[in-house]
């Protein structure tokens, strides 16, 4: 039996209708006769396990919500986006393009995910986050405030990006590392472990800052170079060549 239906209650988007959902039946926390938020056809949600869209949450185009997923409040998923697992997306959220979020993701406030942007396991993007053009969030990596992920990027781990800090160009940020402020990681650099990179700080073209170090201020770390252990490097230093810190 089908667990929804499409109402005759609609909105406009473009060109596009969408309808509010109607559950058939009592499943998960959803009881028979609940309203949902809004879909363009049935493709959008999965009419097995328990997916739901709810609120005024919208879901669009060749986007699909699968699984457990949840898709809530004021949301957008869009394009090609996938939603499945036991993730959810909410509040002003929007999942467009390739994007997918899966496992048991959360994106929500104003997060962007897009591209071929993808976001799994416990991993949290929220605030005003942006992963996209195939940025990688996973395990129980946090990425907030006005961060972006993109351009093969990965944050793992218990990672946290933070601030209005990026990390793109194929940069991994893993482990209990912290990136911060307005520092930028990139050109296949690593920051892994405890190590902490904050300020206006650059780490970029094979680097890696690693064990419990801190780079911050202005200073930068490129090249093959290796910040580890207990190491500072702050104010205006540089680090690069075959520098070992």
């Amino acid at each position: 039996m089908e667990k929804y239906k499409l109402t005759n209650e609609t909105v406009k988007y473009l060109e596009k209708t969408l309808y509010r959902i109607e559950a058939l039946k009592t499943f998960g926390i959803i009881t028979k006769g609940q309203k949902g938020g809004f879909i363009e056809a049935e493709k959008n949600l999965s009419q097995f396990s328990d997916a739901w869209v709810s609120g005024d949450a919208w879901v669009f185009g060749n986007a699909c919500v699968s699984g457990d997923a949840w898709v809530s409040g004021n949301a957008r998923v869009s394009g090609d986006g996938r939603v499945s697992g036991d993730a959810r997306v909410s509040g002003n959220a929007r999942v467009l393009g390739d994007a997918w979020v899966f496992g048991n993701a959360w994106v929500f406030s104003d997060a962007r995910v897009s591209g071929d942007g993808r976001v799994s396991g416990n991993a949290r993007v929220f605030g005003n986050a942006r992963v996209f053009s195939d940025g990688r969030v996973s395990g129980d990596a946090r990425v907030f405030s006005d961060a972006w992920v993109s351009s093969n990027a990965c944050v793992s781990g218990d990672a946290w990006v933070f601030g209005d800090t990026w990390v793109f160009g194929n940069a991994c940020v893993s482990g209990d590392a912290r990136v911060s402020g307005n520092a930028r990681v990139f050109g296949n650099a690593g920051v892994s472990g405890d190590a902490r990179v904050s300020g206006d700080a650059r780490v970029f073209s094979d680097a890696c800052v690693s064990g419990a170090a801190l780079v911050s201020g202005d200073a930068q770390v490129f090249g093959d170079a290796r910040v580890s252990g207990n190491a500072r490097v702050f104010s205006a230093a540089w680090v690069s060549g075959d520098g070992r810190v």
